[in-house]
């Protein structure tokens, strides 16, 4: 494997709430994605999700409250805990998470990406 320019890596990524694989790692993914806007309630029943914010600036919704990121910050979503991401203007982030993590968790509509492409 060669080494990942992140800023490379995301300035091929046109559309949003698309994530990407950019790596793996011990049954891990590396996911790269751009968000803008809203995205949907949902949880992850048995995985544990990483945002780290590369650029812009993210709001975790969780049900009791907001955590805002900025670059170079990271949340870690307990498994089970039902969160929102929403990005009022463009956001760049680095998703850490198994390999079978479902973007949208325990829903599947018009914005699930099953098998993330690779970047």
């Amino acid at each position: 494997m060669d080494k990942v320019n992140l800023a490379d890596k995301l300035s091929r990524i046109a559309d949003y709430w698309s994530p990407r694989v950019a790596g793996e790692l011990n049954g891990q993914h590396v996911r790269l994605a751009k968000l803008k806007g809203e995205f949907v309630w949902h949880h992850h029943e048995h995985e544990d999700e990483l945002f780290l914010v590369v650029a812009g600036n993210l709001e975790l919704h969780l049900e009791d409250r907001i955590v805002h990121l900025g670059p170079g910050e990271f949340f870690i979503v307990p498994k089970g805990v039902f969160h929102r991401p929403v990005a009022p203007d463009e956001v760049h982030v680095l998703l850490l998470e198994p390999a079978s993590t479902r973007n949208t968790g325990n829903l599947v509509n018009e914005r699930t990406v099953e098998n993330p492409d690779r970047i």
